[in-house]
């Protein structure tokens, strides 16, 4: 059967001499692994469509679901250049895309992901702040996924009364009359778990300029990496690059 989306390449990778495996995350289908029969040379036609972070129209065969289809052709939408020629905006927008490809099954369609995605990669690229660009991607997939955080209420008895504490173990926020649920409780400025509500309703296509405090950005990712630690499978090359890159910086 031959199907045409729009998708978004978040995986590349080489297949024996001139071919690449491809991993799109699309509009239509949820997430897919096409080969891309050719890739590999120079004046493929498939060549440009196939480089990740790539958007795209693609039309690509498929006999059946769950088996790996072929990719036939496609128009470039965007090449998101300014990610490739930035080593911090690569490495934020690769932290993104594995995200996807680690959290989200095969064909699995979260609502409003694939828009969500692209909004980040398009921002990334336009150069807006890219620690707070992860942190809010990283609450909405989260909870598509299935990890929700609590950042509304206690997390223990539901009450909306602050100030608040975070407790990794019981996923989400605490309060003052239920630290005993958790004495190893995160205990964050309130800037930052107000930061990390806001950001979690937020609809990021409304994403302006947000200036944060470096302090309160690294509490907010001390925070979310902790609590992604505790309650997801992930163990992510593209973040331990980012803590690399992390200790370069400083």
């Amino acid at each position: 059967m031959l199907l045409k989306t729009e998708g978004i390449v978040i995986r590349s990778k080489d297949y024996g001499e001139a071919n690449k495996i491809i991993t799109l995350y699309t509009k239509n289908y949820g997430k897919l692994s096409l080969m891309a029969r050719g890739a590999k040379k120079p004046k493929s036609r498939l060549s440009s469509i196939s480089q990740l972070f790539t958007y795209g129209h693609y039309l690509f065969f498929r006999g059946s679901p769950r088996t790996m289809g072929t990719l036939s052709q496609g128009e470039r939408l965007d090449s998101f250049r300014g990610l490739r020629q930035d080593l911090a905006k690569t490495a934020y927008a690769a932290y993104v895309a594995e995200l996807v490809d680690k959290l989200i099954d095969e064909e699995e369609q979260p609502h409003s992901l694939f828009s969500l995605l692209l909004t980040i990669l398009k921002f990334l690229d336009e150069g807006k702040d890219p620690e707070i660009l992860a942190r809010l991607f990283e609450l909405k997939i989260l909870v598509m996924a299935g990890y929700k955080p609590e950042v509304d209420r206690c997390v223990v008895c539901h009450s909306v009364k602050g100030p608040f504490a975070f407790s990794v173990k019981e996923g989400g926020f605490l309060c003052q009359r239920c630290h005993h649920a958790d004495p190893q409780a995160l205990r964050p400025k309130d800037n930052t778990l107000k930061l990390m509500r806001f950001l979690y309703h937020f609809d990021p296509s409304r994403l302006g300029e947000i200036n944060v405090k470096p302090e309160t950005k690294a509490e907010l990712r001390h925070v979310m990496w902790l609590f992604m630690d505790h309650h997801t499978p992930l163990r992510l090359k593209s973040r331990h690059f980012l803590e690399q890159m992390g200790q370069f910086w400083k």
